[in-house]
């Protein structure tokens, strides 16, 4: 995980850039002083322990505003973005949402995912391959949330390191595309044996890759068995209407015990 990479120690710069430009950037060091390596388990230990109330601080905050929180997690070039896309446009003023982009570098997606009228803001991680619950909690302060029912993270583009980091979400939605085979919840299952939805996308080219569908739907049921699961595709909108009358039954939910 991230004590293996490295990546927890987050050294270098992490940017927050919302529709106004306001930057702002922290700088985090670490040190290392052992030669035996168990000083970077106590230390991953500790950058947990304290994600996980920072976490429990946002999903209190979410529930305060009736707001149902996503994080979406996939490798690189699942559709991820296509998907968040697809949700907001179709969607439209039928459920106010907001979106937290999380990438290594750039902010092509969130440009593109401001299309459609949410409001959008964009962390840039530097070398950290994650979120964490306090990016999250920072990057909400530069979005208005009055109204917004729906917030959606879109988390860095990786299968391992944010599998561990609680960002106090409502609902963990994990995609896999038909281009990355059937066996990956099987290669990487700590992300999906947290998953509480599975979404298989790009279902429309399924046939052309050889795609197995039934034998994705059994790995995926053999690892994660609470998960729900669809097939879709975020291109054409094929098999989006359960999606969205999914989240829509959530937010109702969500919402019910504050309004009685």
């Amino acid at each position: 995980m991230c004590q293996d990479c490295g990546c927890n120690s987050r050294v270098g710069e992490i940017g927050i850039h919302a529709d106004t430009h306001t930057h702002h950037h922290e700088h985090y060091h670490h040190h290392e002083h052992s030669d035996n390596g168990h000083r970077t388990v106590a230390i991953a230990q500790s950058i947990l322990e304290k994600n996980d109330r920072l976490a429990e601080r946002n999903r209190g905050y979410f529930l305060s505003r009736g707001i149902l929180a996503l994080n979406v997690l996939s490798s690189p070039g699942s559709g991820k973005t296509a998907f968040i896309e697809r949700t907001l446009t179709d969607l439209g003023n039928r459920i106010p949402a907001a979106v937290i982009v999380g990438d290594l570098a750039t902010d092509n997606d969130a440009q593109r995912l401001r299309r459609s009228g949410s409001p959008v803001v964009q962390i840039t991680t530097g070398n950290v391959c994650h979120l964490e619950a306090d990016m999250v909690a920072r990057a909400m302060q530069e979005i208005n949330l009055d109204g917004v029912k729906l917030l959606i993270v879109e988390n860095v583009g990786n299968l391992v390191c944010p599998a561990a980091y609680d960002l106090g979400e409502d609902l963990r939605v994990a995609l896999l595309s038909v281009t990355e085979g059937e066996d990956k919840p099987l290669k990487y299952p700590t992300l999906y044996k947290t998953a509480d939805v599975v979404i298989i996308n790009k279902i429309d080219i399924a046939e052309a890759v050889g795609f197995d569908r039934e034998l994705a739907i059994a790995t995926i049921k053999r690892i994660a068995p609470q998960a729900t699961i669809w097939d879709i595709s975020a291109r054409t909108g094929a098999g989006m209407a359960p999606w969205y009358r999914f989240l829509e039954e959530q937010i109702e939910q969500k919402r019910s015990p504050i309004m009685t």
